[in-house]
């Protein structure tokens, strides 16, 4: 009869614990692997929502597009990770109440992100700005290129891109340059002793032939104030928003070669 010793029922316990191991290494492969296509297939639906996104929403403003398609991909991703963990055997009611704890928690925790999203819904419902408004708000001037759910971006007439969280632009003073299409360039011109009245016929007719001045409404140009040194008059052509700056430098070399000129003669 065999003799049972302490390192035979070792070899017994390690031999049970090892199929043990692999018993469950077996039973949990294929539910990692479907995990892991369940996660790869989440990938794949979240690159195609943009293309979709903006195929089926052609005819809404791009504001709101954006915002829209970065909703849906975060819901695709919300699902697709609870689908990847129920594949791997937790229960989707346990899911939901870990989710729902730790949404309080984090809830909690993140405040100012959630006045952020919140603010991001406010921006675009009631849409002071759209995706192409030239803005200033938040110490910040600039383009706007997308509006998110916690941020706005922001390109900067230097062309540096620039994140601003939405509670910030929507709690401040905001200034949007190019809703209304139309813009007055207020330029204050130092005439020093020339006739006035002749000096304003002058002016005015350098900038009405001007191809971005607008005719209507028409551009004028008044006194602002005459003290022993100056005479300051503000002349005031009216342009599209979009080329306020362009008028305003062009303009403004106008009447200093004209100025100059009057001088020499």
């Amino acid at each position: 009869m065999p003799i049972i010793t302490a390192q035979w029922l070792s070899n017994i316990d390690q031999f049970i614990l090892q199929r043990n191991l692999i018993d469950l290494a077996l039973q949990a492969l294929p539910k990692m692997i479907w995990a892991i296509v369940i996660l790869l297939f989440t990938r794949w639906a979240s690159n195609i929502i943009r293309p979709i996104g903006f195929r089926l929403l052609k005819y809404a403003e791009p504001t709101l597009q954006k915002f829209l398609i970065q909703v849906a991909s975060i819901l695709v991703w919300m699902a697709g990770s609870v689908a990847a963990l129920n594949a791997i055997g937790l229960q989707t009611t346990t899911i939901v109440a870990v989710i729902g704890a730790a949404g309080l928690a984090i809830g909690l925790a993140l405040q100012n992100s959630l006045s952020h999203f919140a603010a991001g819904v406010m921006l675009v419902s009631f849409r002071p700005f759209e995706v192409g408004d030239t803005i200033e708000g938040a110490g910040v001037a600039g383009t706007v290129d997308s509006i998110g759910l916690f941020s706005t971006t922001i390109v900067s007439p230097d062309n540096v891109r620039i994140t601003v969280p939405n509670s910030n632009l929507f709690s401040g003073t905001l200034k949007n340059n190019t809703i209304m299409g139309t813009r007055r360039v207020d330029l204050h011109i130092d005439i020093g002793d020339r006739e006035i009245e002749s000096t304003i016929t002058h002016l005015l007719s350098l900038v009405q032939p001007h191809p971005l001045v607008l005719r209507e409404p028409r551009p004028t140009c008044h006194v602002e104030s005459i003290t022993p040194e100056a005479t300051i008059l503000y002349l005031r052509p009216w342009c599209a928003a979009t080329h306020h700056e362009q008028v305003r430098s062009e303009i403004l070399q106008l009447v200093k070669e004209a100025l100059k000129t009057n001088e020499a003669e």
